[in-house]
């Protein structure tokens, strides 16, 4: 049997107006995993929500990428994840305490927030909705049905290794046709068991669902962890704060730190970088990147 990898498959079920998505995730999973020391609760949010969002961010084109986001006042603060529209993502998590209770009790009075990103980096569409669901299924479920209007069920395992996802989502039927589709489809997905999600390559998984049906099941394409932060993107932050700014740091302390929360490289600049920050003539070097 064919290993399963970072990969996501599109299929249509001909017959009916459905289409679905899946998603396994290995390396771009655990890469996430080693640059924190995360909760094993909040692991498992992490992971479903990350497979969620190259799920959703499959069904766009996107021309830059998918923020999806629960802000919380609980003892879960943030949890956030980014996907391309090529499938390359990154998550990041802010929380204190020990995590114990149910979904609504680590958020506290939480929001989910989506947003689109162009390539610029300017929001191009964003939905801010009060927390509704007590899974991360269930949130992104009522978002998508409620705000989007479109009939969404997800299926969602993770461990510490792998994190994979299904997705169905009901298109609009100009044929009218195939009236119970919808129900018989997610029923039969229902029978999933979270082996098999995790294990089964994409063929099989379907076969074993959906084998009465003519499915059409499309090329896999990669999916892999990438963080955007740069050395130069720092640069233009300590420029925008300014030189007065940057300066009075530095007499408080021997270099400024700056950490990226996603991949948790640290950026440093003493006073000779700063003093390059300003130099409309001088060249930065790059370098100063720690791990």
């Amino acid at each position: 049997m064919k290993s399963l990898s970072d990969t996501l498959q599109h299929f249509l079920f001909e017959h009916a107006p459905i289409r679905g998505e899946r998603v396994h995730l290995d390396a771009s999973w655990r890469s996430v995993l080693e640059r924190h020391d995360y909760p094993p609760r909040l692991r498992q949010m992490m992971g479903e929500l990350t497979a969620s969002a190259v799920l959703l961010a499959a069904t766009l084109k996107l021309d830059g990428s998918l923020l999806l986001q629960i802000q919380g006042t609980g003892a879960i603060r943030l949890l956030v994840v980014e996907c391309s529209g090529d499938l390359k993502l990154r998550a990041t998590a802010k929380w204190e305490g020990s995590l114990q209770g149910n979904l609504s009790e680590l958020f506290g009075d939480g929001r989910f927030v989506i947003t689109l990103v162009q390539k610029n980096g300017k929001p191009a569409y964003q939905g801010i909705v009060a927390l509704e669901g007590e899974s991360i299924a269930e949130i992104l479920q009522n978002y998508m049905s409620h705000s989007e209007q479109l009939e969404t069920r997800l299926w969602l395992a993770v461990d510490e290794c792998s994190a994979s996802g299904m997705l169905l989502q009901k298109l609009p039927d100009q044929t009218g046709g195939d009236v119970d589709g919808w129900s018989r489809f997610t029923q039969l997905a229902d029978t999933l068991h979270v082996e098999e999600l995790m294990q089964l390559p994409t063929p099989a998984l379907l076969q074993r669902l959906f084998h009465e049906e003519d499915v059409r099941l499309f090329e896999e394409k990669p999916v892999a962890f990438y963080c955007s932060c740069s050395r130069d993107s720092v640069v233009q932050m300590l420029r925008m704060l300014g030189a007065e700014e940057v300066d009075a740091v530095l007499t408080e302390r021997p270099v400024i730190e700056v950490h990226c929360e996603f991949c948790n490289h640290r950026y440093e600049f003493d006073k000779v970088d700063a003093a390059q920050l300003f130099s409309a003539t001088v060249q930065i070097e790059p370098g100063g990147t720690h791990h």
